[in-house]
């Protein structure tokens, strides 16, 4: 990945920044905010029991940091499901209160409303960002074990296909930091939950030698979804960074507890 400040506070993906001019694109870590403990200290999402100002003092600092300033961060509260929303005029037209509703169990987002920073929270889980450059529409994904196996990726395909006429051809997608298939140990029921999904299984799953625990390869999960939808190889760029084992520089729930911080993910249309 590439740091998108002198700080690295911010980086971003290769892929994405070739159509700067027209989106602006993030994912954070875990340095230069305010927050502290296990949020410390650049934590931006305001549902993991972060203290507000905090999150609100880093979400300002991650405002000035992005080249264009977004309209307003739209960041839903994730239930690890595949529940797709597609944030339109008639979302930005709501109140604050009417918002919150809408973004409550949602883990996609889809839009192609400039300005509307489209965002999801991950410490461990796969965030996904998807840019179509032929209609001018993007999407921010959460795909965690359970996402994946409901099919949040492809659902969320589909839903800019119905809403946008996005062509797979069109669409840039970036796998962004997660845990890792060495750090990613499983019982045998997400084992099986993968399986009767129909994922090629020799792909995505390696049982270890000495505990004889399964391992899931979540990158490998969302990157055959991703081909799945009909999406270019050429066109997937994997961040290929564990946030297991690199948690002093990312979120990781597993090395930090559920009450700590998370990455922020997101991507905008430019105004």
């Amino acid at each position: 990945m590439i740091a998108l400040t002198a700080d690295s506070r911010m980086l971003g993906y290769g892929s994405l920044l070739a159509f700067s001019p027209v989106i602006s694109h993030f994912v954070t870590t875990r340095r230069g905010g305010c927050s502290r403990g296990t949020y410390a200290s650049f934590n931006c999402s305001p549902y993991c029991g972060d203290e507000a100002e905090h999150v609100l003092c880093n979400q300002q600092l991650l405002s000035e940091g992005m080249p264009r300033r977004p309209k307003e961060f739209v960041i839903p509260r994730q239930v690890h499901g595949a529940v797709c929303r597609l944030i339109d005029a008639g979302y930005t037209a709501c109140s604050e209160a009417e918002k919150k509703v809408l973004l409550e169990g949602a883990d996609a987002l889809i839009t192609r409303e400039p300005g509307c920073c489209l965002c999801v929270s991950t410490a461990d889980c796969v965030p996904v960002l998807l840019y179509d450059a032929g209609k001018r529409a993007v999407a921010a994904i959460h795909a965690g074990w359970r996402g994946a196996v409901s099919g949040v990726v492809s659902q969320t395909f589909d839903d800019m296909r119905k809403n946008f006429t996005t062509m797979a051809e069109d669409v840039r997608a970036c796998i962004g930091p997660a845990i890792s298939v060495d750090a990613f140990e499983v019982g045998d029921e997400v084992y099986e939950a993968f399986r009767e999904q129909r994922f090629d299984m020799k792909r995505i799953a390696v049982r270890h030698r000495e505990t004889g625990k399964w391992h899931i390869d979540l990158w490998e999960a969302v990157r055959l979804q991703l081909l799945g939808c009909g999406i270019p190889e050429t066109h997937i760029e994997l961040a290929g960074i564990c946030t297991y084992r690199q948690h002093e520089r990312f979120f990781s729930a597993r090395r930090l507890g559920v009450e700590s911080g998370r990455i922020l993910s997101g991507i905008m249309l430019n105004e």
